[in-house]
């Protein structure tokens, strides 16, 4: 199973605004290369093909074309004089960046019994050291026990 250099004749140029999967190119992993070949082995080494991206960015990418693709063939198909409008489809971000920004654009107040500000105000007052009405915990070591001998 090595290169024999017959995938350069099936060698294909990567797609101006699509992926490359979605375009129906295949990747074999041995010669690597980018082929155009409708059959699931390499014709040069005889490994398998990949079809689809290995990356859950560009799978999630593949994922919202094709299914673009197919919501646009059924509009077509139920209705063809209705003219489709195009749906954009934007990947999802990590998890990491949405908490940034919800922590950059939360909006602190102070408190009404020490003027510190925090972002949620409700929690810091219930056990805020100024408040009067707050309950003082005291632990069981601070209270003196008085025991009859």
């Amino acid at each position: 199973m090595t290169c024999k250099g017959i995938c350069v004749r099936y060698k294909a140029q990567k797609p101006v605004g699509t992926g490359r999967y979605a375009s129906g190119q295949r990747r074999c992993q041995i010669c690597e290369i980018f082929i155009k070949w409708e059959g699931l082995w390499c014709p040069c080494c005889g490994y398998r093909l990949r079809t689809k991206p290995r990356n859950l960015k560009y799978k999630a990418k593949l994922r919202a074309r094709v299914e673009a693709d197919s919501i646009e063939a059924r509009s077509i198909a139920e209705a063809p004089e209705i003219e489709v409008e195009e749906i954009v489809v934007k990947p999802k971000k990590s998890t990491k960046s949405k908490t940034a920004k919800a922590t950059k654009t939360k909006e602190k107040t102070p408190c009404q019994y020490c003027d510190k500000l925090f972002a949620n105000t409700v929690k810091h007052e219930k056990s805020c050291k100024k408040n009067p009405s707050a309950e003082v915990k005291t632990s069981p070591k601070a209270e003196s026990i008085a025991i009859k001998a």
